[in-house]
């Protein structure tokens, strides 16, 4: 069977956030280094995606990195690089800013494999189309992700949707929302401390 690998996406701006969204605080560490145990714990490997220009980033520099692939934007250039340096493997894809992630929606994820599928991903909650940032991808899906992006669309989610994607339930309610801008950090932060609470 494909080794297991696991790759955290860390390689956006976060404009909308105004500051680097991997470095941010939910618990006891920055979002990026929480992202990249959780995933640590269930892979053979684990890497961080950063841009070129990011390499040397005091927050990323730590951690086993795979640089975007060129002339390629957003989180196809970090799934692509990551298949190119391995082709042969499954990579469980998580963005960092995820900071309601549970460890179930990730074990359930991957005991939903059995080889069959391109991928499998999460059905969202707010549009039911597949959440493309906590996917597990198949080197065919991947392969099928660069097939797209050589006719100009570089989206993984309109990927996951044309191919044959296994669709989950949400396992947990708001675990992949993904927390883009100051309002949202401090909604997110109220929901984290009221499940504390819990």
């Amino acid at each position: 069977m494909s080794p297991l690998y696991g790759l955290v996406l860390a390689g956006g701006r976060s404009t909308r956030m105004g500051q680097d969204k991997a470095g941010l605080l939910y618990g006891d560490a920055p979002q990026l280094e929480a992202a990249y145990r959780r995933l640590r714990a269930v892979v053979d490997k684990a890497f961080v995606s950063v841009r070129q220009d990011q390499h040397d980033d005091p927050l990323r520099a730590g951690f086993p990195q795979i640089v975007d692939a060129p002339d390629t934007s957003g989180p196809a250039a970090g799934l692509l690089a990551a298949h190119a340096a391995r082709p042969d493997a499954v990579w469980l894809v998580l963005a960092c800013d995820l900071p309601l992630l549970d460890d179930g929606t990730i074990e359930n994820l991957i005991a939903a494999r059995d080889g069959t599928h391109m991928a499998i991903a999460y059905r969202s909650e707010h549009d039911g189309l597949p959440e493309p940032l906590c996917t597990l991808w198949e080197p065919a899906g991947l392969e099928a992700l660069k097939a797209q992006l050589a006719t100009g669309r570089n989206c993984p989610r309109k990927c996951l949707i044309n191919n044959d994607t296994l669709l989950l339930p949400p396992h947990m309610p708001g675990a992949l929302d993904n927390i883009n801008t100051p309002q949202e950090r401090e909604d997110a932060l109220r929901r984290l401390e009221t499940t504390c609470r819990a």
